[in-house]
């Protein structure tokens, strides 16, 4: 089982992944995309700030710290340029869902988060928002940001809190004592916005169980209507400021499985769900419902009931999924800008669907969702023979089964609550991209 652990194995928030996008789907393909979505096609909308005060170090984000507001407020005008420009090829289309992203995306002030939600309701129809969230650092919450915040229509936000352990907090290189989360969690309350998800993470430098554990119990206390648990990805080759952390402050493979099922448990226990690989949610909270109807679904947010036509990303970096495909803007800043300057969507890569990638997208994402999945019934959907077509799978799933991870039935697949941890392992079984790819991820617990 511990070599199990040390395997590194994409997160699967798309199929196929992101290291597999080419630049064969370029701006000209994108454009095509967008004119060509149905006439009624519903839109979720991703607008990426990869912006921050400061960078934490463990950050994996697409974000770079910023002192100055001019190259914020440059920025903000490139988004609402690409608004426009998104929209008059894909048309006045009805937006389900927003959601702010970074970053920091409340490092835009008040007049521009205004500037450019404004702008979102002159060439959308957002009469139909469902939810329109926000990740927000706590250390910058303030009573002005939320008036802010409440005036453009946010109902939820998600405070980024990791650990309250003041010897991680300083391992990780971010200080942010419990009071200032609660106060932020308070005035989002006072607000009315009260849909509250806090982020954790497991596997950070110098964290112990009894961390873990504390943290989870203290975020309870908070009340929020989802906790998502993420596993700390140490990759110092594809983010420079990871390498401030020492190494050898890492827990092991054991200990990162130890720490999850510790947050497993406390949340559990106060009565939060499990969803999937990594969210819990308060039973009141529509991922619950989306979860037991096999409704729930999973995107470049993670878990979530957005059941838009198309996701449509804005911003340095954002990823757009519509029925084609999926398609990637320039992730540096200059090159995003440069090309909505000279009024050019600002795609580089992606990648066109085949009808495998579609299968195999499906079998992933029932398994990370629902942790169950027949083959047969989806392959039906496509013309393949799950015998003759999928056996090497079968055969790559026997250890799992072994273990107790998983439990096989003709072609049923059922990942036990013993093998929630190897979900990603699981499904990785289906991913025809990653013997081939060059890519490296984090790994799988």
């Amino acid at each position: 089982m511990t070599n199990m652990l040390e395997r590194a194995v994409p997160r699967y928030t798309s199929y196929p992944t992101a290291p597999n996008f080419s630049a064969a789907v370029d701006a000209n393909v994108y454009r095509s995309w967008l004119a060509g979505l149905p006439g009624e096609a519903t839109l979720s909308l991703y607008l990426h700030v990869p912006f921050c005060r400061e960078l934490c170090h463990y950050c994996g984000c697409h974000t770079k710290a910023m002192l100055r507001d001019e190259p914020i407020a440059a920025y903000a005008q490139r988004l609402v340029e690409e608004i426009a420009l998104v929209a008059s090829h894909a048309g006045r289309r009805k937006v389900t869902h927003i959601h702010w992203g970074g970053g920091t995306p409340s490092i835009l002030d008040a007049d521009l988060l205004k500037f450019v939600t404004d702008e979102l309701a002159h060439r959308f129809d957002l009469s139909a928002i469902r939810e329109h969230a926000i990740e927000l650092d706590p250390r910058y919450v303030t009573r002005s940001l939320l008036q802010a915040l409440r005036d453009i229509g946010v109902n939820r936000a998600s405070l980024g809190v990791q650990d309250f352990s003041a010897h991680v907090q300083q391992a990780a290189g971010r200080i942010q004592p419990f009071d200032t989360v609660k106060a932020a969690a308070d005035m989002l309350n006072e607000f009315g916005i009260d849909r509250i998800n806090i982020d954790l993470m497991y596997g950070l430098p110098k964290q112990t169980v009894a961390d873990v554990r504390r943290t989870a119990a203290l975020a309870h206390t908070l009340k929020p209507q989802r906790v998502a648990v993420f596993g700390y990805a140490h990759v110092p080759w594809f983010r420079p400021q990871q390498r401030l952390i020492d190494q050898s402050d890492l827990p092991s493979s054991q200990e990162r499985l130890a720490q999850a099922q510790a947050a497993h448990e406390t949340l559990v226990q106060f009565g939060y769900q499990p969803i999937g690989l990594d969210h819990y949610a308060r039973p009141d909270d529509q991922l619950a419902p989306a979860a037991s109807s096999g409704r729930l679904q999973r995107n470049f947010q993670g878990y979530t009931d957005d059941d838009a036509d198309a996701l449509v990303g804005l911003g340095a970096s954002a990823i757009s999924r519509l029925p084609q495909g999926f398609a990637q803007n320039a992730p540096a800043v200059g090159n995003y800008s440069r090309a909505i300057a000279e009024g050019k969507l600002a795609t580089v890569k992606g990648i066109v669907l085949s009808d495998d990638d579609r299968l195999r997208g499906n079998i992933i994402e029932r398994l990370m969702c629902d942790m169950a999945v027949d083959l047969d019934a989806i392959a039906g959907e496509f013309n393949f023979d799950v015998a003759n077509d999928f056996s090497d799978e079968m055969e790559s799933l026997q250890p799992f089964q072994e273990n107790g991870s998983v439990l096989i039935d003709d072609h049923r697949i059922r990942i036990t609550e013993q093998g929630r941890p190897y979900m990603r392992l699981v499904a990785s079984v289906f991913d025809t991209y990653l013997a081939r790819a060059k890519s490296r991820h984090s790994v799988a617990v």
